[in-house]
């Protein structure tokens, strides 16, 4: 079928072909004019109608005849198109989803990247200063000699490191490498008044021997972490806990809440002191009755700031039943 359709539109288009020809040339010797056009642009204008008049011949006998043509003319083609406009739209969200995935890859590269080259560093000799480490912490205050005494805090810092990294060389100056602008900026700040802590961090990996330290500051606003006699946190002692496994057990867990409390407030100390026998204070109480609720409270035994030791007590009161 399909052949004897193309044989057919072969022929037909032989047979008009040489009409619309010949038509053409008919009008062009008529001289005969459309539209005030030339005789001549008349004739080519006759010529090209009866060629789009083959095509539109052969398109209406193809959809009339051919059910195969319809159906890729009129269903098929419009489906392709609305898939093909559906899989633009569902690939929006994973190009999105590529980038963030490229931007995640390259963000752990260079954290591969930085591993590899402090184990680089690691290797190569003896670390003794790590990146990050926090090297020297002093308080300063603002007065009209801030400039001096942040200079005599610098010196301190720079001995004190010394010793760490060459110990065996007397008489070094300046070890401590800063950027100006750290600088200027700590002097321009503490200035405008106040209370404040700075701490002096190593840039980088730093190996014993090296003649340079790379360090940056942090400037902390000095203030009061913990009161005296202030209760930090507490903890409720039911009946099931009155054993003493189960008391040390609350006790450890109660510190380290007094310790994220604490550093969520602002301190830069990592450990709490304790003062007095409370072990002996909580099993002389519990010994007497085992009937009851009771507090365990973390209590502070000073005002601390930021750079201060943490220093506590524990002290444990009956509940009323």
């Amino acid at each position: 079928m399909a052949w004897i359709l193309i044989v057919f539109l072969i022929l037909l288009g032989g047979l008009i072909a040489p009409f619309g020809d010949m038509l053409g040339t008919k009008i062009g010797k008529a001289r005969f004019s459309i539209l005030k056009l030339r005789p001549k642009k008349t004739a080519t204008i006759i010529t090209v109608i009866t060629g789009g008049f083959i095509s539109s011949i052969s398109i209406g006998l193809l959809i009339l005849v051919s059910e195969e043509f319809r159906q890729r003319l009129f269903v098929d083609i419009p489906f392709l198109q609305r898939t093909l406009d559906e899989s633009r739209k569902a690939l929006l969200p994973l190009q999105e989803e590529r980038k963030k995935l490229e931007n995640t890859i390259n963000k752990k590269e260079k954290e591969l990247n930085k591993l590899k080259s402090d184990v680089k560093e690691f290797r190569r000799g003896n670390v003794v200063i790590k990146r990050g480490q926090t090297l020297f912490i002093a308080e300063v205050s603002s007065n009209p000699n801030i400039k001096l005494d942040l200079a005599k805090i610098y010196n301190s810092a720079d001995r004190y490191v010394q010793k760490l990294v060459i110990p065996s060389k007397k008489g070094i100056k300046n070890i401590l490498l800063w950027r100006s602008s750290d600088i200027s900026e700590i002097e321009e700040v503490s200035a405008k008044g106040g209370n404040w802590i700075i701490l002096i961090k190593s840039a980088t990996n730093v190996l014993k021997g090296d003649n340079f330290v790379f360090v940056y500051p942090e400037l902390l606003k000095n203030k009061i972490i913990v009161r005296n006699g202030e209760v930090i946190t507490s903890e409720i002692l039911e009946k099931k806990d009155l054993d003493y496994k189960n008391i040390n057990s609350k006790i450890k867990t109660l510190l380290g809440k007094t310790r994220d409390e604490i550093k969520l407030r602002g301190s830069i100390v990592n450990e709490i002191t304790t003062r007095g026998d409370f072990i002996k204070k909580i099993r002389d109480t519990l010994r007497i009755n085992q009937k009851n609720k009771y507090r365990l409270e973390v209590i502070s035994l000073k005002d601390s700031k930021i750079a201060d030791p943490i220093i506590v007590e524990l002290e444990i009161t009956k509940l009323k039943s």
